[in-house]
């Protein structure tokens, strides 16, 4: 349902990678070459962080970028808003208004609000999602057995 672009992609490993190196000032040339990222396309996406007060630039022979702020301080919201603006759910929220501002099937449309509160609920666990706990090295969720959907109309049963 949501997807992130390549971008916010890179951005996110980027100010994690700053964030794990917390204080050091962290070059174009050491992420790309520490992760798969395109070297002329991270420095577009770091000039555009730092253009929203995310990360600071230094410049010189040891130069690179460092966050801005505390990565306890910086949320998910606020890096994808950076990026590529607020994550819409429905094309509709993307299309042009009818008339007046308005759609012209907002009266009758049985998919709008729930649509809205989905997307809403997506936004709000950004805003509260920081980058430190995104540096945290515990995954969320392990499985020890992968669950593989069956065809069944019962349950998923982990495969031994």
């Amino acid at each position: 349902m949501l997807q992130l672009t390549k971008r916010t992609e890179y951005g996110l490993i980027a100010l994690v990678h700053m964030a794990d190196r917390s204080g050091t000032v962290v070059s174009v040339r050491e992420i790309s070459e520490r992760y798969p990222v395109p070297r002329r396309l991270l420095a577009e996406v770091l000039k555009d962080l730092g253009r929203a007060n995310l990360v600071e630039s230094q410049r010189g022979a040891t130069g690179g970028y460092v966050l801005a702020r505390p990565a306890a301080s910086i949320t998910l919201g606020e890096i994808v808003c950076a990026l590529e603006g607020a994550p819409s759910v429905s094309s509709c929220e993307t299309l042009a208004p009818a008339r007046d501002g308005e759609c012209e099937l907002e009266p009758r449309c049985p998919i709008r609000s729930p649509l809205h509160r989905i997307r809403e609920g997506i936004w709000s666990l950004m805003e509260r999602t920081t980058l430190s706990s995104l540096v945290q090295s515990s995954p969320l969720v392990t499985l020890e057995h992968p669950v593989v959907p069956t065809r069944r109309n019962g349950p998923t049963e982990p495969q031994a």
